[in-house]
């Protein structure tokens, strides 16, 4: 605690660079540049992600409303630097390697617009970008990383959500078992990897092919909210240039992460949403890994993957490793107090207000005080929740088969039919 206490006392930014556009499947046609600072901002993020620069029409949209600081950070046009931005986009190539399907997306960094038109131009050789902000092509991860080298050694590549079972590099659907097995000889030019949702640092420390690696988070945002952008992210010290940010990543020197709880994500569990069971990996065992209600294999999520592949006991923390804080968004706090949904308008009337008071989300949930939050007359149920949500002690009910999460006041037993059957003691005291 003393450690996380020290880095928050620092000079240091908050990063979120895996995001989508208005151009990717699924996402908000309401995401803009100016919608993505905006919340950005309230939430507390210092630099964003462009996302989605492979496709033209958003690339249009960025060169349109930022401009470059000559050290690879984009800026807006408009003057306010509160919220900058770096080149980023995510690509899906799905291959067959050593007899096997390959469905695997990567994050890319860039340090220039120059560089991404090189990317983009390399990419129109291999297949369609026009259809979708996260395109996809056929090649495999080690041609990635050789093209990518030869157009710059600026360029990052990082796997992303590196656990999900359909586009993971260690997923259980069409994964693989180690970074080498991957990437071969390329291997090491990949520096860092993406946790995603379903795990956290301490679920990857387990695996030795990730030794030495710099553990990164980030959102996958597909909406601007303040429970999607930057509910995942990543602390750097303070930089100003392209350059220094990649060193943190490449030198392992990032300060520590921003993680939901592994629970909160769409596939920590095995289950079959269609039949609406989950279960732990130690229930899958004892299952066969099918489904109890239809017989059908169940889809195995991260923690069973993690246990299936893994080195190192639970519980091993490496000398390299970096502190991080375990967090839900402050929507879901709020929700627990209120007993509304997430987007209701009770839930944005109490945000709102501490918005107002505090600054921005990350502020809240990361570093107001007790005697802060008393101050100003905040509900003491709602402290409580939010001090208990900073010590990563609200329980979450585990995400299955694309299925997120959910925060609750009951104890989660190994099978997700049984959800409030007893309460936390620690709990008991909130409500």
């Amino acid at each position: 605690m003393e450690e996380k206490e020290s880095i928050l006392k620092q000079k240091y930014l908050f990063a979120d660079l895996h995001i989508h556009s208005k151009y990717s499947r699924a996402c908000s046609k309401d995401l803009t540049i100016g919608n993505l600072a905006k919340w950005a901002k309230i939430k507390g993020i210092d630099i964003l992600g462009t996302g989605d620069f492979t496709h033209e029409k958003w690339l249009v949209e960025i060169n349109d409303k930022l401009e470059d600081n000559g050290k690879g950070i984009l800026v807006l046009k408009s003057g306010d630097q509160s919220v900058k931005f770096i080149f980023s986009g995510e690509i899906s190539l799905i291959y067959t390697q050593n007899g096997k399907g390959r469905r695997i997306h990567f994050v890319l960094l860039a340090p220039n617009l120059e560089t991404v038109k090189k990317i983009n131009q390399f990419l129109d050789s291999k297949g369609r970008r026009d259809y979708d902000g996260r395109p996809i092509f056929g090649f495999s991860a080690v041609t990635l990383a050789q093209e990518m080298r030869k157009i710059s050694e600026d360029i990052e590549i990082i796997p992303a959500h590196a656990w999900t079972p359909y586009f993971g590099i260690f997923g259980s659907k069409t994964g693989f078992n180690s970074l080498k097995e991957a990437f071969g000889d390329e291997e090491k030019y990949i520096h860092a990897i993406e946790t995603g949702m379903s795990s956290d640092p301490e679920m990857n420390w387990r695996i030795k092919s990730v030794e030495n690696k710099t553990i990164v988070s980030f959102s996958d945002s597909h909406s601007f909210w303040p429970w999607r952008i930057g509910r995942e992210a990543t602390i750097f010290s303070e930089f100003d240039s392209y350059k220094d940010l990649i060193k943190q990543i490449r030198e392992n020197k990032i300060l520590g992460t921003i993680e939901t709880d592994p629970a909160y994500g769409k596939y920590h569990w095995d289950g079959h949403a269609s039949c609406k069971f989950s279960c732990s990996f130690e229930e899958t065992k004892k299952l066969k890994g099918l489904c109890p209600k239809c017989g059908k294999p169940l889809t195995i999520g991260v923690e069973y993957r993690v246990e299936e592949i893994s080195e190192n006991p639970r519980g091993y923390i490496p000398t390299w490793g970096k502190p991080f804080w375990k967090i839900l968004p402050l929507h879901e706090v709020i929700s627990l107090k209120t007993g509304a949904s997430l987007a209701s308008k009770k839930n944005w009337v109490v945000y709102d207000e501490l918005i107002e008071k505090f600054g921005n989300e990350l502020n809240i949930l990361l570093r107001v005080s007790n005697e802060e939050f008393l101050r100003e007359n905040v509900d003491v149920t709602l402290v409580n929740l939010i001090l208990e949500n900073r010590e990563g002690r609200i329980k979450v009910i585990p995400g299955f088969d694309g299925e997120y999460g959910v925060a609750s006041i009951g104890i989660v037993s190994s099978k997700n039919e049984d959800k409030t059957e007893n309460i936390n003691p620690v709990q008991k005291k909130l409500f």
